[in-house]
């Protein structure tokens, strides 16, 4: 006989909330562009198998408080901003015992070193998620889309033929990925910004400096350097991409191709993927 049929793990909030804050304290303005989602956990069950209301913070009261939060608290790190809003809903609401906030923001610069004019960055994409359960907390910071290229210091040979294979090895060749990170957090409410421009830098100055024999080479380098640098860090999580380069045949026009010309593929592609933590002591 089947058994009863009961609800599942269950979570509800407002997605992707965009807010621009701007800050007109000084002269010279700062924006805070931000994709804000929130999703709350607790006592919501007789809203979904009665369709009783009186425990749901309704999805637009979360919009409004983001918002709100925005005005009164101001931005900040986005990871703060998040922590902020965490322990609004989780304090505020009996019935809410956790959830998870997250946020991408979006970079903007002087245009000239303006006081009020901005240009949009076309870098990488911060993001930041918060996990509340109770009083536990996980801070997780990381980025998307940071495209990245070198021309040289790669190379990928030495891996098993069968008759399937056909890659020529290489010595020399152009790595490209777009990087995909994130990283966990020993402790919260530290200092956000200056420990995410410090892991981005040290991803990237690794990426440049570290010779490549395989793309999951250099990751685990560029993990191994930002926990090296950052006790408050305690593992670190890299998707990347091999966005691969072809060498083009210029051989049917009587012209030699001597690294120099290349065809961007864009599908399919290698996904390389790796985490990367301290051992527990």
């Amino acid at each position: 006989m089947a058994g009863r049929i009961v609800l599942g793990a269950n979570q509800y909030g407002k997605a992707e909330v965009r807010l621009v804050r701007v800050d007109r304290s000084a002269d010279r303005h700062t924006i805070s562009d931000l994709n804000v989602t929130t999703q709350l956990r607790g006592d919501f069950e007789a809203c979904h198998t009665q369709g009783d209301n009186s425990q749901v913070v309704a999805t637009d009261t979360q919009k409004n408080t983001v918002y709100a939060f925005a005005r009164e608290h101001g931005v900040g790190a986005p990871e703060t901003f998040l922590l902020t809003l965490a322990h609004h809903f989780v304090d505020g609401f009996d019935q809410v015992t956790g959830g998870t906030f997250s946020a991408e923001q979006y970079a903007w610069e002087r245009i000239e070193d303006g006081d009020h004019s901005f240009v949009r960055s076309g870098r990488e994409t911060r993001t930041a998620t918060v996990e509340v359960d109770g009083d536990e907390e996980v801070v997780v910071a990381g980025l998307k889309d940071c495209t990245v290229l070198k021309t040289t210091d790669s190379e990928f040979h030495g891996f098993p033929r069968d008759h399937y294979t056909t890659l020529a090895e290489t010595t020399d060749r152009i790595l490209a990925t777009s990087i995909t990170a994130t990283w966990r957090y020993a402790a919260s409410w530290i200092d956000y910004d200056a420990t995410y421009a410090g892991v981005r830098d040290t991803l990237l100055a690794t990426f440049a400096d570290h010779h490549s024999l395989a793309l999951q080479q250099t990751i685990f380098e560029m993990g191994k350097a930002v926990l090296e640098r950052y006790d408050a860090v305690t593992e670190i999580s890299l998707s990347c991409p091999n966005k691969h380069h072809f060498l083009v045949d210029l051989a049917p026009f009587e012209l030699d191709n001597p690294g120099e010309v290349f065809y961007a593929a864009d599908r399919p592609y290698g996904l390389i993927q790796a985490t990367v933590r301290r051992e527990p002591e």
